[in-house]
């Protein structure tokens, strides 16, 4: 498998700045792989919605995903495309594998930083991967193959046996807790 399809919408912005002064339209994002440049694309968003608080896109976009990439870049810049108002690089592994399906919807939020690299807003996007019709998934792989399951029920989310004694939680410094004297 040379590339994955990623449908990727861009959602909204927040908090974006310029100049130390709230930015609110006139921006568009682009999109892009951190694959060889022979391999990258690059997408763009095309409207503006920036009524209310932060530029709004609402647009999707469907990514070719090399197999060698490791991040999607993601841009925001000025409608006249000379600056970069901030960017933010999203690890292919937030949204592909584990225990969720391949085609499940994840909604993110990143931190995008400028050119100087200071924090300058987030991005709110949902991802998910486009699987042909007829392919396995990585997912139903790992649920076939009985990894994920107890019986003939298939269960979605961790792998559990009933009664394992597993237990989750947060791990306590019992030591930071006053003794008790009796």
């Amino acid at each position: 498998m040379t590339s994955r399809s990623v449908e990727i919408t861009v959602l909204s912005a927040e908090n974006l700045q310029s100049n130390r002064k709230p930015f609110k339209k006139n921006s568009f994002v682009t999109v892009r792989t951190d694959a060889a440049v022979s391999t990258s694309k690059l997408y763009r968003t095309v409207e503006t919605d920036c009524e209310g608080g932060g530029p709004r896109w609402n647009e999707k976009i469907e990514v070719e995903l090399p197999a060698q990439a490791r991040n999607l870049i993601l841009e925001v810049q000025c409608n006249n495309g000379a600056r970069t108002i901030g960017a933010a690089s999203i690890p292919v592994s937030d949204f592909i594998g584990g225990w969720v399906p391949e085609n499940y919807l994840h909604f993110l939020s990143y931190r995008l930083r400028d050119e100087r690299g200071v924090r300058n807003g987030i991005i709110n996007i949902s991802v998910r991967m486009k699987v042909p019709e007829g392919l396995m998934s990585t997912y139903a792989r790992k649920v076939t193959s009985g990894c994920a399951t107890t019986s003939s029920q298939t269960k979605v989310g961790y792998p559990a046996v009933e009664n394992s004694g597993v237990a989750t939680g947060v791990p306590l410094n019992w030591n930071s807790y006053p003794r008790v004297q009796y």
